[in-house]
């Protein structure tokens, strides 16, 4: 799992549309926001993945210029979830690996449903700061109880108004 204030483990992912996403080449005016999602059979995730695309404005007035959804599935499902959950600002990679998935911390689950892959990453939120280094990490091993976006966004402002440190480091 990686700690507050350590570099950020790599990710690098194909993004649909829009060739390839590397953390190492983001530069934000103050944060990185990483949203790990489960993929395509998710109901829960088409619903948070819509709102986060609603706060992409709100989210960059806080200095999150650079955002992502990430997840397991192929580039046919990720392409089925933008064309069908309607995300047209929201860029969403795929083919994150289970060793990424476990490098960054995630719960990796075993498809018990027809529709679900083999393997998947259960959600995950992070923010990650220009330099590379990791400042919050927000984890779930299933699909309810993510951060509310719209409190994420507020917290944000209040966190930049007072310079607020990476917690959670020791």
């Amino acid at each position: 799992m990686p700690k507050p204030q350590q570099p950020a483990p790599p990710l690098e992912v194909p993004v649909v549309g829009d060739g390839t996403w590397s953390l190492a080449d983001q530069h934000p005016d103050r944060f990185t926001l990483i949203v790990f999602y489960r993929g395509l059979h998710c109901p829960i995730c088409r619903g948070y993945l819509k709102q986060l695309e609603k706060l992409l404005d709100p989210l960059a007035a806080v200095g999150v210029t650079s955002v992502i959804a990430v997840s397991g599935d192929d580039e046919e499902r990720a392409t089925r979830t933008v064309e069908t959950w309607g995300l047209i600002r929201l860029p969403v990679g795929y083919g994150q690996s289970v060793a990424s998935m476990r490098a960054w911390g995630l719960f990796v689950s075993k498809g018990i449903k027809e529709g679900e892959p083999g393997e998947f990453g259960e959600p995950g939120l992070f923010l990650v700061r220009p330099d590379g280094t990791l400042y919050a990490a927000m984890l779930n091993s299933m699909p309810i109880g993510r951060p509310h976006l719209d409190e994420l966004v507020g917290g944000l402002s209040w966190i930049n108004e007072n310079d607020y440190p990476a917690r959670g480091e020791a």
